[in-house]
Formats: structure tokens, C-alpha cells, sequence
């Protein structure tokens, strides 16, 4: 179904031109005529209200004849009352990030993982307040960790001259805690150890699943339980496999849902960030040969294999 945009005008006038909208006249109400395969017009219009209120601009629909309709501050209530993550945002003075990578001694964590928040941190795209605790069963201290992941840490091409001050100062806001991932009293020491660098402000907590998926729940109820923020916002991001087929992966959200709500979960998977997936964005759209061919009717999938030299079992 195709759409068709027309102002409409309680005058005769028979103007086509689309009227900008100002401070004299803030709203402009258009007619969007569905357009129907076959049957020209569609009999039911809609229309669209445009409101430009200060800097927030909204668009509602509405059919042909309603009397009612939202007005830009009535969506604003709406989404505050909606939204399990807060709408009103503290300001960056005000509040603090912690980030816990649950795994942190594998070799995921280790080679992806910190690197990728390194990253963050040296084009300076974390906040200033943050801290990152690493969680994982094999004993460590906060010094062994720094000294593990530092071998994986790099400027990446675009040295600067403050590159190993940069790699300093992010180590130090790296500590680690030991503990079970089906362990609350556990969780909750860890709890005790954020609550000390947080300072008493605003608590926002991000944790990072560098686990098996058999681990998932587990550590989501644990963290849920004894371990969330207390008055900012609490979300997690899940490493991939999220589930072996459509029917694991559909009971893994209905567990994770248990404890988290869909808006405070984030799935991910490392590898589409690597280069040679990215290319493949570029051979398929880029190449006026493949373009037109690159499609379900003529490839049936399309298969990756990574040789590893250390075990995978449980993550694929």
C-alpha cells in the first residue's frame, strides 16, 4: 500500500504547494490517501497533523471525521508513563555508568570485550564518570586483571601521543570481582563494591553477558535480585548464540523477561563489526554484477567458517 500526501485547507483555494509551518500558523493538517493495487483511492483517508512546538516536533494520525487527537505535550506524558527506562535524564554531573562484564576472564572478554570499550573510551564516547568491574569465577585481583587485558589493548591506527597515558587511565577504573553466576550473595558483595565507587549518585549499571547462554538466566535473576540500580536505569547485553533456533531463542526471552523488560535488553554479536562482514555490505550493494542478483531468489544462505584455535563449545 502506497501512500499520497495532499494539504488540505478549509479555503477553496486549489494551491498544490506544501505550506511551511510557523510561528503564526504552528500546525498544518495533510490528507494521506491510501493507495490500493488495482482500485485507485482506497475509500478511507487519514490525516496527519504536524505540530512544531519549540523543539520538539510530533505527528499523530487520525481518521477522516475523528474529533480527537494528541497533542506533542500529551505524547511526551505518554512515553514518560510508559517507558520502564526513565524518559528524564539526570545530568552527566549527577550520575555515574557502572559497566560489569560477567565472564571477564574468558577469552572473549579479554580479546573483544575491554578493547571495545577501550575503544570507546580513547575517542572519548564513555562518560567521565564510569567504572568497569570484570565478574568471572576464577579467582583474580584487580591487578592481574588490569595486567591480562592490557595486552589486548591498543591506540588502533590513529596513534596519538597520549596513547599509553589514554590506556593508564582507563586501567585504573578497571577492578575486578570474583564470584558464582548462580550466586545472589555473591552478586550482592559485588553490589556492595559498585555502591562504594558510585559515591551516592545517580546509578546507571550496564551488564555485559560474555558468557555461555546456559549462563543467561542465571545471572540475569542474580543481578536483578541484588545487584541493579536502585535509581537510574539497569539494562543488559546479551553475547551471541541467543539460542540454537527460533523456538530456543523464543524461551530464552520468555526467561529473561522474567527478570528485565524487552526495552532493557540488548542483543549482540561481535562478529558483525569485523571488516570481512562489513565487505560483504559493499560486495552485495556496491558491485552492479552481484546487486541484482544477490537475492532469496538466487542464493539460498549464505555460510561463514571461522577456523579457532581454542575451544567453542556451548557458544555456537
Amino acid at each position: 500500500m502506497a501512500l499520497s500526501l495532499s494539504p488540505t485547507s478549509s479555503s477553496s483555494s486549489s494551491s498544490t504547494s506544501c505550506p511551511s509551518v510557523n510561528h503564526e500558523n504552528p500546525t498544518r493538517i495533510y490528507r494521506v490517501s491510501p493507495t490500493c493495487p488495482g482500485s485507485g483511492f482506497c475509500s478511507r483517508n487519514l490525516r496527519v497533523r504536524a505540530s512544531n512546538v519549540g523543539k520538539l516536533t510530533a505527528i499523530s494520525l487520525q481518521a477522516e471525521g475523528a474529533t480527537t487527537h494528541s497533542s506533542a505535550a500529551e505524547n511526551v506524558k505518554t512515553r514518560e508513563k510508559e517507558a520502564s527506562i526513565p524518559f528524564t535524564r539526570p545530568s552527566k554531573a549527577d550520575s555515574t555508568l557502572t559497566i560489569v562484564v560477567v565472564g571477564a576472564s574468558g577469552d572473549l572478554a579479554r580479546n573483544k570485550i575491554f578493547p571495545a570499550f577501550f575503544a570507546l573510551f580513547y575517542d572519548d564516547q564513555l562518560p567521565e564518570d564510569f567504572t568497569i568491574f570484570g565478574y568471572g569465577r576464577s579467582p583474580m585481583t584487580d591487578e592481574e586483571l588490569r595486567i591480562t587485558i592490557s595486552k589486548t589493548l591498543n591506540c588502533r591506527v590513529d596513534k596519538r601521543e597520549n596513547c599509553h597515558d589514554k590506556i593508564s587511565q582507563f586501567l585504573k577504573r578497571c577492578f575486578y570481582h570474583s564470584g558464582q553466576y548462580s550466586s545472589e550473595e555473591h552478586f550482592l558483595e559485588l553490589d556492595n563494591r559498585i555502591r562504594e565507587k558510585e559515591g551516592g549518585k545517580i546509578s546507571n549499571r550496564l551488564y555485559y553477558l560474555a558468557v555461555p547462554p546456559t549462563q543467561f538466566v542465571d545471572v540475569v535473576r542474580c543481578a536483578n535480585r541484588r545487584a541493579s540500580s536502585d535509581n537510574g536505569w539497569t539494562r543488559v547485553i546479551v553475547e551471541k548464540p541467543f539460542g540454537r533456533d527460533s523456538e530456543s531463542s523464543k524461551k530464552l526471552t520468555r526467561d529473561l523477561k522474567q527478570y528485565l523488560n524487552e526495552d532493557q535488553i540488548f542483543r549482540i554479536d561481535h562478529h558483525l563489526g569485523e571488516e570481512l562482514f562489513e565487505n560483504l555490505l559493499v560486495l552485495r550493494f556496491s558491485n552492479l554484477v552481484f546487486e541484482p542478483l544477490w537475492s532469496r531468489d538466487y542464493i539460498r544462505n549464505v555460510q561463514i567458517i571461522f577456523s579457532k584455535d581454542f575451544g567453542v563449545e556451548g557458544r555456537g
